[in-house]
C-alpha cells in the first residue's frame, strides 16, 4: 500500500513509514500536485481537506482519499490501519523515517564510527538509509514505537 499524506497531516507520513508503508510528504505542495501525484503514482491520498473530496478524481473512483478525522496522530494512523484493513500487513523499521527509502543490512564491524560507543558495545544488528545514510538499530525507541504500533494495529 502506498501513501501520499497532505501537509495538514504530515506527522501521519513518520508513523506509517515506521510502520512500513510507502509514504511521500512534501511541504508545501499545493493540492493540484499532491493529487497528481497520488494519480501518477498509484497512491492513496491521505488528507483532512474535505474540498479535495469534491473533485470529479476522487468522485469517479480514479484516486482513493481518505480523510483523516482526527487531530492526534496516533489516532491518525489506528484509523488508516481500520479503514484500509492494513494491520496485517505492517512490516516495521523497514523504511527509512525520513527519506522513505528501504533500509539495507549493515555489519557491525561497518558502523563502528558511525554510532555511539555504547551502542556499538550492546547492539549487533545495524541498517541504513541507502539514501541519507542514517543508522538504524534496536534501541528503546524501537521498542517504544513497536510497542505503540502493536497497540495502533489492535494487537498489543
Amino acid at each position: 500500500m502506498r501513501f501520499v499524506v497532505d501537509s495538514n497531516v504530515g506527522k501521519l507520513a513518520r508513523w506509517l513509514r515506521i510502520a512500513g508503508f510507502d509514504t511521500l510528504f512534501i511541504k508545501d505542495i499545493d493540492d493540484n500536485r499532491l493529487v497528481r501525484i497520488a494519480l501518477d503514482q498509484s497512491r492513496i491520498l491521505l488528507t483532512k481537506d474535505t474540498h479535495i473530496l469534491k473533485r470529479r478524481v476522487v468522485a469517479s473512483g480514479r484516486l482513493r482519499v481518505v480523510l483523516i478525522e482526527d487531530d492526534e496522530v496516533k489516532a491518525q494512523l489506528r484509523q488508516v490501519l481500520t479503514t484500509l484493513n492494513l494491520a496485517g500487513q505492517l512490516s516495521p523499521f523497514s523504511l527509512c523515517i525520513e527519506c522513505n527509502e528501504t533500509l539495507v543490512p549493515r555489519e557491525k564491524k561497518d558502523v563502528e564510527q558511525l554510532v555511539p560507543p555504547y551502542v556499538y558495545k550492546t547492539k549487533d544488528k545495524y541498517m541504513q538509509c541507502p539514501k541519507c545514510r542514517r543508522i538504524y538499530w534496536r534501541g528503546t525507541h524501537w521498542e517504544r514505537m513497536s510497542r505503540e504500533l502493536e497497540k495502533m494495529a489492535g494487537s498489543g
